[in-house]
């Protein structure tokens, strides 16, 4: 029941910060870019403090000696929400690729213009591929790290689905390696859920996959097997992570 109250009150409040912090985060519009992404990282500390206190949900990092110095792009698993907020914390300073819906939200869309994001049609097909690449190329040389979700979409913990290849062709029209990111939120976070299951994520960091003379599609291929394998490894080093949810029945 502790817990079920806690996850309530956590999605509550993430609900309400957004109209709150929204307003603040617009009036620093006419301010240099560095002002809004404070503003905005300091809303996801207070997230990410919020889901420690009220779901006793907390994270660790491994393998941040992979990042590297130079901003590249980083192909991340996407299983929750988690991700999508706490990537402020787990990368140098950044944009992403996301759906341009997102930018017609009240309050939260309005803010992720100030953000410099690459908002794609996702049925655009080839031309948002293109638009993938081509602004992100600008993203880099401004010297934005690019988070790209490369399934498109939030898959459940436990599943997969093929990658696509935008992330990989932006690396290697850049000469940039990837960085793949593998984590478990998905499994104390999921998808369209409320409850929040008590824990620690991991997020798993790895190696540089390089692009130069590559073709995309054996980089994203790489990328996809490093990820998944990694993904293996979590559920095995925690298997009581194969339990289902409170009220839900296992899947079989």
């Amino acid at each position: 029941m502790r817990q079920w109250l806690g996850s309530i009150a956590f999605t509550l409040y993430l609900f309400l910060s957004v109209p709150v912090w929204a307003p603040v985060v617009l009036l620093s519009a006419p301010f240099p870019h560095r002002v809004s992404y404070r503003l905005v990282e300091r809303w996801v500390n207070g997230i990410l403090f919020m889901l420690r206190t009220l779901c006793r949900l907390d994270y660790v990092v491994e393998g941040t000696e992979n990042l590297g110095n130079e901003n590249t792009v980083v192909l991340m698993k996407h299983s929750s929400s988690w991700e999508t907020i706490s990537q402020f914390r787990l990368f140098p300073k950044q944009t992403w690729v996301l759906k341009r819906e997102l930018l017609w939200l009240p309050f939260f869309g309005w803010v992720l213009p100030l953000l410099k994001p690459i908002a794609i049609n996702r049925g655009g097909g080839r031309v948002a591929v293109q638009q993938v690449v081509d602004q992100g190329l600008e993203r880099l040389a401004e010297g934005f790290w690019v988070v790209i979700f490369p399934e498109g979409t939030r898959v459940p913990f436990g599943q997969t689905r093929r990658f696509g290849i935008s992330g990989a062709l932006l690396a290697v029209a850049a000469g940039k390696p990837v960085i793949p990111v593998a984590h478990d939120a998905g499994y104390f976070w999921p998808r369209r859920g409320w409850y929040k299951r008590a824990g620690t994520i991991r997020v798993r960091i790895g190696p540089a996959i390089p692009t130069a003379g590559r073709d995309a599609r054996e980089v994203a291929a790489d990328a996809q097997q490093w990820i998944e394998q990694a993904l293996a490894d979590l559920r095995h080093d925690a298997p009581e992570s194969k339990a289902p949810l409170p009220g839900r029945q296992a899947q079989t």
